[in-house]
């Protein structure tokens, strides 16, 4: 049977957290480490706002230019996971937020997961402005201008007043 990290991390942090409470509240106080934690809170919520939109903005030139945002998409995330951290209350979560907030770090966890992401694209990419999503060459979208609608008497979906009720 497999052994996964994520119910042993879902049992130690939180042991982990009320140790650092503890121990943290016996030094400076209940209402300072209240204090500390609310701050934390604040503080993560204002670099989550400053870097989601850097990364947002970066991810949009990418797609802008016609290339894959994988790096950025993942710095998002790892913003995201770090946004969470730092809202949830605890030393343990908070540090380890901070620490993804960082670029650095970020960048070092990147380098280490991404050569085992396989990214595949489905009609992605630079098109010209009159070619099919679908990348078929043999297919033209036109403009509205460059055609015209003309009524087949023999259609059975002609408009006009021959048009019957189908209820």
């Amino acid at each position: 049977m497999r052994f996964s990290l994520i119910p042993l991390l879902l049992l130690v942090i939180p042991v982990l957290e009320i140790v650092v409470f503890i121990a943290v509240g016996g030094q400076i106080g209940i209402a300072a480490t209240l204090g500390m934690i609310l701050l934390t809170a604040i503080g993560g919520s204002i670099l989550l706002r400053i870097q989601g939109f850097a990364t947002l903005s970066r991810i949009r030139a990418h797609m802008d230019a016609g290339t894959l945002p994988g790096r950025e998409l993942g710095n998002g995330a790892m913003i995201l996971v770090a946004g969470v951290l730092l809202l949830t209350p605890g030393f343990v979560t908070d540090s380890l937020g901070f620490l993804l907030f960082v670029p650095a770090v970020r960048s070092f966890i990147w380098s280490s997961v991404a050569s085992h992401i396989v990214v595949q694209t489905t009609g992605f990419g630079n098109r010209g402005p009159h070619s099919h999503p679908s990348g078929d060459p043999g297919v033209v979208d036109l403009d509205p201008e460059d055609f015209a609608e003309r009524p087949d008497p023999s259609s059975p979906w002609r408009g006009g007043s021959e048009r019957r009720n189908l209820r």
